[in-house]
């Protein structure tokens, strides 16, 4: 598989012990909080660190900027460096939720500045279920100094997303399920429907049936409009910027660089007088 981002449980079984590699743990169950950090003191891949998708790659929650904004960016890198990561490291992330939490810290370290950094091809239960090393073992690496590089070409922000609302040079990309974007069943916010010309592209269609990433060549039958529309500029959003950030992976193994709107649908109906669209008619083409 000629993968630009996922890297096989050989591959990484075979560099447990190099130290220029870091693994991180980014377990986290949506509705029960503690459950990653649990999985994590239970057993995890030898060596790996822990990311925790609330206290670690998300900010306190406010009036605006969604269920999952990001954190403060300076405790963050502070972090990354007590986790042993700094621009010289390879980051391997891993999850047992399809991959859209390692996607998260993914996106962030990409954000940064940091190219190294790679996902794990299968979820962790696949990993242990298939009899490769696990551990109970905590982690403690030598402190580094991460130098973050910010892009905030990366970033589409809600003015952003509004002023290209109608934009036909601008594809906006719901990665929900497809009864949340039609606004038929919505389990988490208080709105359901989607904004206005995105079309819907569940992140899930990015995974096979086993749960292991889908490989490039399936990924550009997947986004081949948007293949034949290079020229158009793609922003991705979700519910909370979490799990649209695997679709930013699956784009990203095809050539494409979308933006990600962080705030998503959550932060977009916090505003009274944002447009909401229901329905399933296909958005913008």
């Amino acid at each position: 598989m000629n993968s630009k981002t996922i890297v096989s449980f050989d591959w990484l079984k075979s560099r447990l012990d190099d130290p220029q590699v870091v693994i991180a743990d980014c377990r986290f169950v949506l509705g029960q909080p503690e459950a990653g950090a649990e999985g994590y003191r239970k057993d995890h891949i030898p060596g790996a660190v822990y990311f925790d998708l609330e206290k670690d790659l998300s900010g306190p929650v406010q009036a605006h900027g969604g269920r999952h904004p990001l954190p403060d960016l300076d405790a963050f890198v502070e972090k990354l460096g007590r986790a042993g990561i700094d621009e010289t490291k390879t980051v391997v992330a891993y999850d047992d939720q399809g991959g859209s939490m390692a996607a998260r810290l993914w996106w962030m370290l990409k954000y940064l500045g940091h190219d190294r950094v790679y996902l794990l091809e299968k979820p962790y239960s696949a990993w242990k279920n298939e009899g490769y090393p696990v551990t109970a073992e905590v982690t403690h690496p030598a402190p580094l100094q991460f130098r973050p590089k910010p892009n905030p070409d990366m970033i589409a922000s809600i003015d952003e997303v509004k002023q290209k609302l109608h934009d036909p040079q601008v594809m906006l990309i719901d990665a929900r399920a497809r009864e949340r974007y039609t606004g038929e069943q919505e389990p988490i916010d208080r709105v359901g429907g989607h904004i206005p010309g995105a079309v819907n592209e569940f992140w899930q269609e990015g995974l096979d049936a086993d749960g292991s990433w889908k490989s490039p060549e399936k990924q550009r039958q997947r986004f081949s409009r948007y293949l034949d529309q290079k020229d158009k500029e793609l922003i991705v959003y979700c519910g909370s910027g979490v799990t649209a950030c695997a679709n930013v992976v699956a784009l990203h193994e095809v050539g494409l660089q979308p933006k990600l709107y962080v705030g998503s649908w959550s932060d977009w109906i916090s505003y009274e007088d944002n447009e909401i669209e229901k329905g399933d008619h296909g958005g913008r083409k």
